[in-house]
Parts: C-alpha cells; sequence; structure tokens
C-alpha cells in the first residue's frame, strides 16, 4: 500500500528528502508532491525557490489546494531554469507576440477576401459597368480597376460609392 507517495514502512525517501539528504518522516510535507521516482521535479523547485520556502508555503495551504501549487511552482521553477531573466513571463510575451502576428496576418487576409468578394459582386450590380453595357470594353476588372495597379493587401482601401463610376477603390 502507498502513502504519502512512498511504501509504509519503507525507508525509500521522496525525492525532497533524498535531495535534502535527510530522513523522510511519516508527515513530509514534501512527500505527496515529489515521489522519488521524479527527483528532477524537485531539484528544479529547490534550485529557484530554496526548500525552506517550499516548505512554509505547502503548510500555509490548505491540503486541497497543496496540488495546484506544487504544479506552479513546478512550471515556474522549470521556466526560471530554461529562462533564469524572464522565466515563465518570457513564454507567456513569446506566446502574445505570436497571436499578435497572426492576428495581423488573419486581418489581412480578411482584408483581401473582402476585397475579391467585392471585384467579384461590383461588375454585376446595377452601375453601368454589367455586361450589357455597350459603352466599355475589356474585362470587368480592368473596367473597375482603369490603368492603375492597385495592391490586394491595402488596409486602408475604402470603397468610394460617390465615385464608383470612375474608380472603385482609393486609398
Amino acid at each position: 500500500m502507498k502513502e504519502s507517495g512512498r511504501k509504509q514502512g519503507a525507508a525509500s525517501p521522496c525525492a525532497a528528502c533524498k535531495l535534502l539528504r535527510r530522513r523522510c518522516a511519516q508527515d513530509c510535507v514534501f512527500a505527496p508532491y515529489f515521489p522519488a521516482d521524479e527527483p528532477h521535479k524537485f531539484a528544479n523547485v529547490h534550485k529557484v525557490f530554496g526548500a525552506s520556502n517550499v516548505n512554509k508555503m505547502l503548510q500555509d495551504l490548505p491540503v486541497h489546494q497543496r496540488g495546484d501549487a506544487v504544479s506552479s511552482m513546478v512550471y515556474e521553477a522549470n521556466a526560471r531554469v530554461r529562462d533564469p531573466v524572464y522565466g515563465c513571463v518570457g513564454a507567456i510575451s513569446s506566446l502574445q507576440q505570436q497571436i499578435d502576428t497572426l492576428q495581423t496576418q488573419l486581418a489581412l487576409a480578411q482584408a483581401e477576401a473582402m476585397h475579391l468578394r467585392v471585384r467579384q459582386t461590383v461588375p454585376f450590380s446595377n452601375h453601368g459597368f454589367g455586361p450589357a453595357s455597350p459603352s466599355h470594353s475589356g474585362s470587368p476588372s480592368s473596367r473597375l480597376m482603369g490603368s492603375q495597379a492597385k495592391p490586394i493587401f491595402d488596409m486602408d482601401m475604402v470603397l468610394d460609392q460617390a465615385s464608383l463610376g470612375e474608380s472603385m477603390w482609393s486609398c
């Protein structure tokens, strides 16, 4: 039967007591959260927070919150070992930059999709550009765009309703 993360009656200390080279008592606060088969888990926490501070934090918490606290400490300690200056804040910042980049890319793709949708629907509207209009020759897109080429990815494009006959887009 397992109790407190180690066998009852056995002298196998938890990872914390093993690292600290002390006898693991029956009521060891570390034993349920730092089992002997995961020594790296406590090693990083000890390196970042110190055994005494971890002990105090765990004893100050109700038993039902200790597991979550240990998970948080392990996560932060592992992040601090990887990045001693920023820790998990560096990882969060990196993820935030990725989100910002992806949101910008999404906005550009949505703008292009809207631009293409408008280009497909405008030639068939009733503005004198339809296929029945004999006064214009060439493709519908060339009639709409005129002789100037306009970029597809232009965030400042606005549909100019008043001068739809002369040029469709104004930047």
